[in-house]
């Protein structure tokens, strides 16, 4: 059993509460029509808006939010739900940055975006892409060809912004999920809040994204709780503060995360124990839910091999159980399908799987991870907001 109920399992609530969701409730609220359909949450409180903004705080999970009540009154106010509507909904899986900005940002699971990894092998070539980093081959467009939620807006004539690091603008990632907004660079939260604000006010109707990575980052590197990610959460409440009081008398403000996290305390280290390589082509996924993607008529030595490694800290399964449980989504392409590992390591409590080729020395040595099924990592807040 796990030591807290945080670290249960918690399945991805497909069809009624994820974070693919959001941008159909969002487009709904503006009277756009979607190809991608999607639920439409939170309709009463968006009825009769003309402009949103979604504000998405990085690593802000819903079983956070008591934690980060201590840094912000505002956020405390939310978590008490003293103004505005919260409602806990669910990361899509796996519970990482790309799988979750994709699933937001095009309004379909990962089974049909096909952006189903931190990392995925890619089934034609063999190599590994990593989609944070996404730089060059697979082409954006081809990898990930479903519209976007900006697409389908500005298609019907709503003026679309990113609000977010200029650093970002010219990535795979971006090429794959925002294609059919302007972009507004944007760092600190001062700014990020300003932006949005600006991009609230163009045109007729306005959907604006707003994306802000510290609290993610702290609770990386220092964990969650940690003064530095306290600070995190006070800065970036900055941003919500700002939203608030710039928020035009007709707009709406969702505001919702990409995932949670747990802070990890056990490891095993891939690199320490080269017996786990025996027939394995490729590992990828992150440390949370590795992919492993084994040799021609190895599957059932690998699963034997990392069973025994792992013990009762994780779970092997097979590809085809996973899409069984309805992890991925109801619909999962065959693109999808094969670029998912022929076994998946799925951690459980505060387990963690490194020390994976190529991938960065300081990876391994990350307090704060995310990935796996625990309900500290899939549970995220939807607080809407209007004047």
């Amino acid at each position: 059993m796990p030591s807290s109920p945080h670290l249960a399992a918690l399945q991805p609530a497909y069809g009624t509460g994820t974070l693919a969701d959001v941008m159909p409730t969002a487009l709904a609220a503006l009277g756009v029509p979607t190809r991608n359909g999607g639920a439409v949450l939170h309709r009463a409180e968006l009825d009769g808006v003309r402009r949103v903004a979604v504000l998405l705080l990085d690593g802000f999970g819903y079983h956070l939010l008591g934690q980060a009540a201590q840094a912000s009154a505002t956020v405390g106010a939310i978590h008490h739900g003293e103004i505005g509507t919260l409602t806990p909904i669910t990361a899509t899986v796996p519970s990482s940055t790309p799988i979750s900005l994709a699933s937001l940002a095009c309004g379909t699971p990962p089974g049909v975006h096909g952006i189903i990894g931190f990392t995925v092998r890619v089934p034609d070539t063999g190599d590994l892409v990593t989609h944070i980093r996404w730089d060059g081959a697979p082409d954006p467009e081809t990898w990930q060809p479903e519209p976007t939620a900006f697409e389908q807006a500005s298609a019907d004539g709503v003026a679309c912004t990113v609000v977010s690091n200029g650093v970002f603008r010219a990535t795979g990632l971006t090429r794959a999920i925002y294609r059919g907004a302007d972009w507004l660079p944007a760092i600190s939260p001062r700014e990020v809040a300003e932006g949005a604000v600006a991009a609230l006010a163009r045109g007729d109707r306005s959907l604006v994204y707003a994306y802000l990575p510290d609290v993610d980052t702290a609770g990386h590197f220092h964990g969650i709780g940690s003064p530095e990610w306290l600070e995190a959460v006070a800065e970036v409440a900055e941003a919500i503060d700002g939203i608030l009081s710039g928020l035009p008398k007709d707009a709406a403000l969702l505001l919702t995360a990409d995932h949670g996290m747990v802070n990890v305390t056990e490891r095993l280290h891939v690199d320490q124990r080269p017996d786990l390589l025996h027939g394995v082509e490729a590992i990828a996924g992150d440390g949370r839910m590795r992919y492993l993607y084994a040799a021609p008529g190895a599957i059932e030595d690998v699963r034997q091999a990392w069973t025994g490694a792992v013990g009762g800290r994780a779970e092997l399964i097979g590809r085809d159980e996973a899409i069984d449980r309805g992890w991925f989504g109801p619909k999962v392409t065959e693109s999808s399908r094969e670029r998912i590992g022929d076994l998946l390591v799925v951690c459980r409590d505060t387990f963690a799987v490194v020390g994976v080729e190529g991938e960065p020395p300081h990876v391994a040595r990350l307090i704060g991870q995310h990935g796996g099924l625990t309900a500290a990592e899939m549970a995220i807040p939807l607080w809407s907001y209007r004047r």
